[in-house]
């Protein structure tokens, strides 16, 4: 199972890496708009990063909304499934490490439902 976590760590660290490489190339793009506005198109330049950021925050929101959605639902087995060793599972060494990693859970849903005012 240990090799299995490390695909999936790697698979989302190489996704999160282009989506980065993403961004950058937005920003980039974005700041090539200010030639509209020096050629005396303002209302291009103003059109086009409104349509970039509404659409881009339309998708962040739903992936977030989404991913934020499954993950609470999950919320209920996640907690059901804490190790335990013993009668008291206090006691069990992964027993701080799992809650310390289900608070974080918790802390960045919280911050997702936040973000996307629901």
């Amino acid at each position: 199972m240990t090799g299995e976590v490390a695909e999936a760590r790697q698979r989302m660290a190489r996704l999160l890496a282009e989506l980065h490489r993403l961004h950058l190339s937005l920003a980039q793009e974005s700041r090539g708009l200010k030639r509209f506005t020096t050629a005396g198109h303002t209302l291009a330049e103003i059109e086009i990063a409104g349509d970039m950021l509404e659409q881009y925050l339309g998708a962040s929101d739903a992936f977030l909304e989404n991913m934020r959605g499954r993950f609470e639902a999950r919320l209920g087995l996640l907690r059901r499934c804490e190790p335990r060793t013993g009668p008291e599972p206090e006691l069990s060494p992964a027993h701080g490490g799992f809650w310390l990693a289900f608070s974080r859970l918790c802390v960045v849903l919280r911050r997702a439902e936040k973000a996307t005012g629901r």
